[in-house]
């Protein structure tokens, strides 16, 4: 497996771990509807959240959540569509991003709630 990829997979289960330390109820996990894919999807209450999952080694780049651009917001938010209408959920949908810059000694979350407020 291609390193980026391994580091991509420990990011997602550094985010589950945060998640359901936070209190969420993980639903599903890289869930594709046509050509999206989202990462987790968690429930706390009346709320779901779409979450998608960015890891780096560092940030020399940039910040991981610079690296969600606007195709990848649209496809999320027609999957999340079909995914609530499917399941038949009564909720409220929020589309956040989990940062993590995972270096060999330590890493760094960043949990960014609503985030595509700010893109």
């Amino acid at each position: 497996m291609a390193q980026h990829n391994e580091l991509g997979n420990k990011g997602e289960q550094i985010a589950i771990d945060y998640l359901i330390e936070k209190g969420y109820t993980i639903l599903d996990k890289n869930w594709r509807y046509l050509k999206a894919e989202i990462d987790i999807i968690v429930q706390k209450e009346n709320i779901l959240a779409v979450v998608e999952v960015k890891t780096r080694s560092s940030d020399y780049f940039g910040n991981p959540q610079d690296f969600v651009n606007s195709k990848k917001i649209q496809l999320m938010v027609s999957a999340i569509n079909e995914y609530v209408i499917s399941k038949d959920l009564d909720v409220e949908v929020r589309f956040d991003i989990i940062a993590i810059i995972k270096t060999d000694a330590k890493e760094k979350i960043e949990h960014l709630k609503d985030a595509f407020l700010y893109f």
